[in-house]
């Protein structure tokens, strides 16, 4: 194939913004996938995707396309997810590309996320086609959309392309652009070969696949591929690149998106972000890498049944082969016994991954609060990573405690910036600025820390600007702040799994809202179960779950009243001493509880 035929290009946009279906056009359009297998979000192959309508990791997919100069062009495809929690995957697609489509809804306008895609690319000195999605419904606002984008990628108005994914508008002029804009590969073949590792997936016969896009020189069975993340090698027994399936080639050159069979058992060995090349004629150095995005919440999964511990760290491992930002190393908790703290890139990520387990893997799972990591710096001036309250030094060791603060980007129509200002003070944020997209769309700039955005605030957020406004952020620096741990004792016993780290401020708040919510929860006992709320060993809320009392005068009837008193004097003896010796069990609907406390 000749390389000038060739060009690599990835979809950015928001969550929601069409993406997958203007992906679907494309395919049909050029007759990738004949009618029987075509279906709604044909590249979304997981359950999840299709259920939420969302993307979750990229699809990379080879589209043959013949223009109309007559000439047949290969178009390699690496959809994106658009969430902020998946940027990461977002970065490896750039990586691997040499142009952009960035997608904008026309009824909705430059999101947050569309902002911060647009900055990646921008980064990655990729041409960006803008395209204005779904100019055919009713509520659609192009001209006032253009100008956003105009505002946003400094382009010219008739750069843009209009389009409505849905019913097929305009998907022979964003084809047209990207043969005419997007600039092909460079014909390194006689170079030292060399191949960005994009994304990977297990086979459970052929081993770890990695998913490649080979910018120098070739790649065919029989080369023995070198890793320069570990320098092991590993012979190459199959090339490929992608339809639907994997379809076998005899080999791989610069310029071809594809992937490569090495029989690679060891998942550890591939790392997104890797460079292959091959022992035979070994490049000096490798490509140029996207930066590590390291996880901001941690939590602890944990398998309901002990016995379930090694099924949970192969689908772990098998789940950090197609998502790299996934972290986890096994830790113990008194309470839930061996599991595993894993660190993921948000809220939703964590979401999509424990339901991914689920399902997947069939695991039933115990999932503990979320956490972000905190920086503690001891009496002796030494700094302590803290990504569990548990971890946490006693308060008398403590000098000062850093919390991780995020720069916050939310974009709203400007009805709602009074009751989301009051929203982000609530959270302790910082106000910076405010920009006028439009003249009814608004982009306000906050200081957030972290810890307080991960529990509620983007569904608050979307409560009060009735859906409308998005969110966006990025890590900035560790600051000071005024942070105390709040342990929960359950019948005079700590449960680490519900302790959290919280500002002075609310604890108090926290400690009650907590109690009172656990007291609905945990199901009650045969003897009386007290619920503390404690901060620095000083019991700060108790609530108490009654016990269940059995009617041990039934059978008498009639008689001195004494006997009755000797049973309930009887009873209360054994209440006491069941108190001693008793066990409280905590339901999970209880361990999540501290995600729903409402601590406004």
């Amino acid at each position: 194939m000749n390389i000038n035929k060739i060009r690599n290009f990835c979809i950015i946009a928001h969550i929601d913004h069409g993406k997958s279906t203007l992906a679907d056009r494309l395919l049909e359009e050029a007759k990738t996938i004949s009618k029987k297998e075509m279906k709604n979000q044909v590249l979304d192959n997981m359950d999840l995707e299709r259920e939420r309508g969302i993307t979750i990791k990229s699809h990379p997919i080879r589209i043959q396309y013949t223009h109309s100069d007559g000439d047949t062009y290969i178009l390699n495809l690496i959809d994106t997810p658009g969430h902020v929690d998946f940027s990461y995957e977002v970065s490896r697609s750039l990586a691997a590309c040499e142009g952009a489509l960035l997608l904008v809804d026309a009824a909705q306008g430059v999101e947050a996320q569309t902002v911060s895609n647009a900055y990646l690319a921008i980064e990655n000195d990729l041409t960006i086609i803008p395209v204005i999605n779904k100019v055919d419904l009713p509520s659609a606002m192009v001209e006032e959309v253009s100008m956003q984008v105009v505002e946003l990628i400094g382009c010219k108005k008739e750069e843009i392309i209009n389009a409505s994914a849905k019913n097929g508008i305009g998907i022979d002029e964003i084809f047209s652009a990207i043969i005419e804009k997007i600039n092909p590969p460079k014909d390194r073949r006689k170079n030292s070969p060399r191949a960005l590792i994009f994304d990977s997936t297990y086979d459970n016969y052929k081993g770890a696949i990695p998913y490649v896009r080979v910018f120098d020189g070739v790649l065919r069975a029989g080369m023995k591929a070198r890793f320069f993340a570990h320098d092991k090698e590993y012979e190459i027994t199959e090339t490929g690149y992608f339809i639907l399936d994997k379809i076998k080639t005899k080999e791989l050159h610069s310029g071809e998106v594809g992937y490569v069979v090495a029989s690679i058992r060891d998942m550890a060995h591939i790392e997104p972000g890797d460079t292959i090349t091959t022992s035979e004629n070994n490049a000096d150095e490798p490509l140029p890498g996207y930066k590590k995005i390291k996880p901001m919440v941690f939590s602890g999964l944990y398998p309901a049944e002990p016995d379930d511990y090694d099924q949970l760290r192969q689908a772990l491992e098998k789940l950090k082969l197609n998502d790299a930002s996934l972290e986890f190393i096994p830790e113990t908790s008194d309470a839930l016994g061996f599991g595993f703290r894993c660190g993921f890139l948000g809220l939703l990520h964590l979401e999509i991954i424990q339901e991914r387990l689920e399902r997947e893997f069939n695991l039933d799972l115990v999932t503990t609060t979320p956490n972000v990591i905190y920086n503690i710096i001891d009496k002796s001036g030494k700094i302590i990573k803290v990504d569990t309250p548990a971890k946490m030094p006693e308060t008398g060791e403590i000098q000062e405690i850093l919390e991780p603060v995020v720069k916050a980007e939310i974009l709203t129509p400007k009805k709602y910036i009074g009751a989301i200002m009051n929203l982000c003070q609530k959270k302790r944020g910082v106000y910076i600025n405010t920009n006028y997209l439009s003249p009814d769309k608004a982009q306000l700039h906050y200081e957030l820390p972290l810890g307080e955005i991960i529990f509620d605030f983007y569904d608050k957020l979307k409560s009060i600007s009735s859906g409308y406004a998005s969110f966006d952020y990025e890590f900035k620096e560790f600051l000071n702040a005024k942070l105390q741990k709040l342990d929960i004792l359950i019948h005079g016993e700590p449960v680490d799994a519900l302790s959290l780290i919280c500002h002075s401020d609310d604890a108090y708040h926290r400690g009650v809202a907590l109690c009172s919510k656990l007291k609905e929860l945990i199901p009650r006992q045969m003897f009386e179960v007290a619920i503390q709320a404690a901060l620095n060993n000083r019991i700060i809320a108790r609530t108490t779950v009654r016990a269940l009392k059995k009617n041990v005068t039934a059978k008498c009837y009639g008689g001195d009243i004494t006997r009755k008193r000797k049973l309930w004097e009887k009873q209360k003896k054994g209440k006491k001493r069941m108190k001693m010796i008793g066990k409280v069990e905590v339901p999970q609907e209880a361990l999540l509880a501290v995600l729903q406390v409402d601590n406004d």
